[in-house]
C-alpha cells in the first residue's frame, strides 16, 4: 500500500515498477526512504545513479509493473462463505502472487489461503542483505497477513499445516480441519538441507522471516559465525553478517565460493574479495559434527574444529514431497508440472515457484513467479491466457565485497573467455562453437 494519498500532480495515480532481477517492486507513493527517495517521488525523477535497495541493479532494469489495486473489503474473510472454492496452500512470495492475480481477474471467487506461518508478507531476497543495513523484522513486513487477506477478501487460515491431500475427492486435510476445494494452487515453497550429522536445535537454517527474525534476536555484537555452503545464499549471508560486525567464517566441500557454478577466474577473485571483507573461507571441507560445551558451539570438520556461537546451514533446498507422494502427484526433484500451463499431474492441481519442477530441474527464482502466477490464475479462472515459457533469468549476487551478474547457462560443455580482468572488472563469456552460452560481469 502506497504511504500517500492518491496524488494530485495531474500525473496519475502513483505507479509500481517491477525489479527484472529481483522481484522488488518500487512504488512511487512509498518511495525508498533508504536510498534517498521520499514517498511521492515520481520513477522518472529518481537519479539515474540510484541502484534497487535489494540487489543492486540500476534503473533501467526495472519495468511498469501492472500489479492488482484492489480495494479494502468491508467484509471480514473469515466470515466469508466456507463453500468449495479456490485453495492456495503456502503464503510466501509464490501464494499471494497467485492470491493477487486472481483478485485482478476475478473479486468474488471464494479464495483460501493455507498457511504454515502468520502469512506476512515481505520480500524474500531481503533476508540476505538485512543484517548490514541494519533492518529489523518489523521493517521488512511490508504487510501483516491479516491486513493482506482483508484487502483482497481472502480467507487466511494462519499458522495451518497441510498434512493430506485427495485429488479425487478434491479435499485438503489440514491440521485445522478439512478444507474443500474446486482447485488448488501448490505453492509452500523449499525447505532448508540440514546435514545429517549436525543437530537441528543447533544449527540455523534461514529461508523465512520467522528464521531470519529467530536469528537476528539470537546475535550479540560481534557474534562468531560459521556458514555452511558456500552457494549464492551462503555468500550472500556471509558478507551481509560480516558489514553488521560479525566474525564470519565461510566453509564448503569445493575449493572455491560458488565454485560448482563459477569459472575458476571469478570463483577466485571473489574468495579475494571475501578475504578482504574479513571473511574466512575454508575450501575442500567436509562437516563432521557439532556440538555446545561452555555456551559455545564446537563445528567438527576435515579442515579441524571451529569455535563458534551460531552456525548457518545454507547448503542447498529440498522441495517436502510427503503432500505431493501422499497424493499421488508426479515427483521430480520438485513436484513436476507442464511446462506450458503449471498445472500438475492431477487436474485442478497447480504448483509454482521453489516447490516445483520443470522438465526434472527445480524452479528456485523469484523472477518467473509473477508470470508463473498470471497463466495459473487464468487457468483456475477458466480464462485465455499465453502459456508459460521458462527461460533462465538473469541471476545477482547481492555481495557488496563483489557483486555479480550472471546471464545465460552457467554450468555443461563450453569453455570461458576472459573479455576484461582488470583492478575495476571482470567480465566472460562461455562459448560452445559459434553460441555465446552465457555472460558473467563482476
Amino acid at each position: 500500500m502506497s504511504a500517500l494519498p492518491e496524488p494530485t500532480d495531474g500525473l496519475g495515480p502513483w505507479r509500481q515498477y517491477l525489479c527484472r532481477a529481483c522481484g522488488l517492486v518500487y512504488d512511487e507513493g512509498e518511495g525508498d526512504l533508504d536510498g534517498g527517495l521520499p514517498p511521492g517521488t515520481r520513477f522518472e525523477d529518481i537519479p539515474e545513479d540510484w541502484v534497487c535497495p535489494v540487489c543492486g541493479v540500476s534503473k533501467a532494469d526495472f519495468e511498469p509493473y501492472a500489479g492488482p489495486r484492489v480495494a479494502p473489503v468491508a467484509v471480514a474473510p473469515s466470515v466469508r462463505p466456507r463453500r468449495a472454492g479456490l485453495v492456495i496452500v503456502g503464503a510466501g512470495i509464490a501464494g499471494w502472487n497467485v492470491a493477487e492475480a486472481i483478485r485482478a481477474l476475478d473479486g468474488a471467487v471464494p479464495v483460501t489461503l493455507v498457511s504454515a506461518c502468520a502469512g506476512d508478507a515481505y520480500h524474500k531476497p531481503e533476508l540476505s542483505v538485512a543484517m548490514g543495513r541494519g533492518l529489523t523484522p518489523e521493517r521488512l513486513v511490508k504487510e501483516t497477513g491479516h491486513e493482506k487477506a482483508a484487502r483482497l477478501g481472502v480467507r487466511l487460515m494462519a499458522q495451518t499445516f497441510a498434512v493430506g491431500l485427495d485429488p479425487a475427492r478434491r479435499r485438503l486435510r489440514t491440521t485445522r480441519g478439512t478444507v474443500p476445494f474446486t482447485r488448488l494452487v501448490l505453492a509452500q515453497g523449499a525447505a532448508p538441507v540440514l546435514p545429517a550429522c549436525l543437530p537441528p536445535d543447533l544449527c540455523w537454517r534461514i529461508n523465512s522471516l520467522d528464521a531470519w527474525r529467530a536469528l537476528h534476536g539470537a546475535l550479540k555484537p560481534a557474534s562468531r559465525i560459521a556458514i555452511l555452503g558456500a552457494g549464492m545464499v551462503g555468500c550472500e549471508l556471509a558478507d551481509d553478517l560480516a558489514r553488521a560486525g560479525h566474525a564470519v567464517t565461510l566453509l564448503d566441500r569445493t575449493a572455491l565460493p560458488l565454485g560448482a557454478v563459477l569459472p575458476e577466474t571469478a570463483a577466485r577473485r571473489l574468495a579475494a574479495r571475501f578475504a578482504q571483507a574479513g571473511i574466512g573461507f575454508f575450501g575442500g571441507v567436509e562437516v563432521r559434527g557439532l556440538s555446545r560445551a561452555d555456551g559455545a558451539l564446537a563445528l567438527e570438520t576435515s579442515a579441524g574444529t571451529f569455535a563458534a556461537d551460531q552456525v548457518v546451514s545454507a547448503i542447498g533446498l529440498a522441495t517436502e514431497s510427503r503432500l505431493a507422494r501422499t497424493a499421488g502427484l508426479a515427483f521430480a526433484g520438485g513436484i513436476a508440472v507442464d511446462p506450458a500451463t503449471l498445472q500438475t499431474s492431477a487436474p485442478g492441481i497447480h504448483a509454482l515457484g521453489d516447490c516445483v519442477s520443470i522438465a526434472g530441474a527445480p524452479c528456485r527464482f523469484i523472477e518467473p513467479i509473477a508470470r508463473q502466477a498470471q497463466v495459473i490464475a487464468h487457468a483456475l479462472l477458466d480464462m485465455p491466457c499465453a502459456p508459460y515459457a521458462h527461460v533462465t533469468p538473469v541471476i545477482r549476487l547481492k555481495t557488496r565485497a563483489l557483486p555479480l551478474v550472471i546471464e545465460g547457462e552457467m554450468t555443461g560443455e563450453g569453455d570461458w573467455r576472459v573479455l576484461r580482468d582488470d583492478a575495476e572488472h571482470l567480465e566472460m563469456e562461455r562459448w560452445r562453437g559459434g553460441t555465446r552460452l552465457a555472460r558473467l560481469a563482476a
